[in-house]
């Protein structure tokens, strides 16, 4: 087949990135669940026929190649059966190519001229499947069936026909049901809206013709990408990132990554990674997958298409039975954050041996929970608290980002807004500020956490997920600082709660918690850093007076003075 005109492609992926963003407008102003239309806590892509992601422009980066698992097990499942007007669904990590159980993808496949062209899905996250555990998150589970509804690849939509028993089925099985029928319903309309746009650029062009356009994307995602990863010497690179505890009690919980370059080729061994662990973060195998991905991507940075002809110049070894490749029944659920987290920062550590100058500091680990009840009308309620993540670290051309994470997500999740939540909720956000102090120093300087406080009326189940109290995780690099840990309190009906767990699930009266998150960690030698850019930063509360001085090197006043001779005498006493 003859290639397609370069400039044809480009305008076609162009069109296929904006159709993916359509859909996610959709998706935000439709869905029920605050998870959808605050936090953004889905993604919207488009595959070939043969299940292979060709765009995704609307989304997280943690979704970036776990889409394309779940299409290449809905062909496996149903083959040549697979119609018009047709829709699926499906969420299981071992069967089904799930990324973990709350992430459901829906799937609308694309027919143009009779013929099978391509699939519009998303996925997008639950705000309850059942299990142990009300909002999802089960820290108690020891295996998979204690998370939630698990799904194989099913047909929900059959020709145009919604399958109404299967459907009750489903909504049986949450506790929020009305959110979930929405939220569905909501993720079906968007991947239709996709269809039909589809469809005409299919009419345009003709389906062969998308289809070799298909093709050529991909191509030229992999000719770019190996350019890049052929400017790098050749070299043996290790990384390791741990996780201080597995759930139900402390210990160190590695992931060890090997990456071999050689030409324009890479080999991601996860070999000397540990056994998969008892509690709920073993990362399965398409988590896995989109979290190196990730990783290379956002430290390689440029111009990466993210699809997944970029990535085929990497090898994957994924040992089974480990934290990177768990056998069945494990529990997952918290793994697209830990160990998400952990892989991308391995995956860091080990780059930044090969490219010093790309290093990457470490981002901050979270503690935000999740709080559960009935509001005064006694309908059901999943809040998450989002509005005390942590931040990210810098890099060299830029400081790191406020209050940001989740790392897997690289800002994606958008921070809900303040009033609108206290609409949606029976809650008060009574403080949220940026926190003093525990940004990473450097000559680039890490994103600061913030000081937050909530008060949520009534019985509560608050699910906790703790991490970052205990493994801050944000590293400096090049000389930069770490950034500091989080902190995390709380009252039920005005007691203090002394028995708050790591993971799990306690029931609270008019509970009240207040969280001083994580920053992120540093990049260079913090004495490099220019001088009025410490000052701004003590002027907007990030930097104190005194750390400007111990840390920096500058003096400077309240009112963001610098005395210029007292900072030379501070540098270059520190230089000596």
């Amino acid at each position: 087949m003859t290639k397609p005109d370069p400039i044809l492609m480009a305008l076609t992926q162009n069109r296929l990135d904006h159709i993916c963003r359509h859909m996610g407008w959709v998706m935000s102003q439709t869905a029920l669940s605050p998870i959808f239309s605050q936090a953004h806590d889905f993604s919207c892509f488009i595959t070939g026929r043969d299940g292979h992601i060709i765009s995704q422009a609307d989304g997280l980066p943690g979704h970036a190649a776990g889409g394309g698992f779940a299409i290449r097990a809905l062909l496996k499942a149903f083959g040549e059966d697979i119609n018009d007007g047709d829709v699926f669904l499906m969420n299981d990590p071992y069967v089904a190519g799930g990324n973990h159980l709350p992430d459901w993808v829906i799937a609308t496949p694309v027919f143009v001229g009779g013929n099978l062209l391509a699939f519009c899905c998303d996925r997008a996250h639950q705000s309850d499947i059942g299990g142990g555990a009300p909002g999802t998150y089960n820290g108690d589970a020891t295996e998979i069936f204690q998370e939630g509804l698990r799904l194989p690849p099913v047909r929900v939509v059959a020709k145009g026909e919604l399958r109404k028993d299967l459907w009750q089925l489903i909504l049986l099985n949450s506790r929020t049901p009305e959110l979930l029928d929405g939220d569905m319903q909501a993720m079906i309309g968007a991947t239709r809206v996709g269809a039909e746009r589809i469809v005409v650029l299919g009419d345009e062009l003709g389906p062969e013709a998308i289809a070799g356009i298909f093709d050529a994307v991909l191509d030229h995602a992999d000719v770019l990408f190996r350019k890049i990863v052929a400017s790098l010497p050749d070299g043996v690179y290790v990384g390791t990132e741990y996780s201080d505890n597995d759930c139900f009690s402390h210990g160190k919980f590695s992931i060890h990554v090997t990456i071999t370059i050689k030409g324009d080729k890479l080999t991601v061994d996860y070999t000397g990674t540990d056994k998969q662990m008892r509690g709920f973060k073993n990362s399965p195998l398409a988590n896995s997958h989109s979290a190196t991905y990730v990783g290379l991507a956002a430290f390689l940075g440029g111009e990466i298409p993210i699809n997944e002809g970029t990535f085929r110049a990497v090898e994957l070894i994924l040992p089974k039975g480990s934290l990177v490749n768990p056998e069945a029944p494990a529990a997952q659920t918290m793994s697209t954050m830990y160990m998400g987290h952990e892989i991308i920062h391995s995956i860091w550590k080990a780059m930044a041996k090969a490219d010093p100058a790309r290093a990457c500091a470490g981002w901050g680990k979270t503690v935000h929970g999740i709080s559960t009840g009935k509001n005064a009308a006694g309908e059901p309620y999943v809040l998450y608290h989002w509005n005390c993540l942590s931040a990210a670290g810098a890099v060299a051309q830029r400081d790191g980002f406020h209050q940001i994470g989740l790392l897997p997500a690289l800002g994606g999740l958008t921070i809900p807004n303040v009033e609108a939540y206290e609409r949606l909720f029976p809650m008060r956000i009574t403080r949220q500020e940026l926190r003093t102090d525990s940004a990473g120093a450097g000559e680039r300087r890490g994103g600061a956490g913030v000081h937050y406080e909530a008060e949520v009326d009534g019985d509560v189940i608050h699910t906790s997920r703790s991490e970052g109290l205990t493994y801050a995780a944000a590293y400096g690099v090049n000389g930069g600082t770490d950034g500091k840990g989080c902190e995390l309190s709380a009252t039920s009906d005005g007691k203090l709660v002394n028995d708050l767990p790591l993971f799990g699930k306690r029931s609270l009266t008019d509970p009240k918690f207040v969280v001083q998150s994580a920053g992120g960690g540093g990049w260079g030698d913090p004495h490099r850093r220019d001088a009025a850019l410490v000052a701004r930063d003590v002027k907007d509360g990030i930097v104190s007076i005194g750390a400007a001085r111990s840390l920096y090197g500058v003096a400077v006043d309240a009112g963001g003075k610098v005395d210029a001779n007292a900072t030379a005498r501070l540098r270059a006493a520190a230089a000596e």
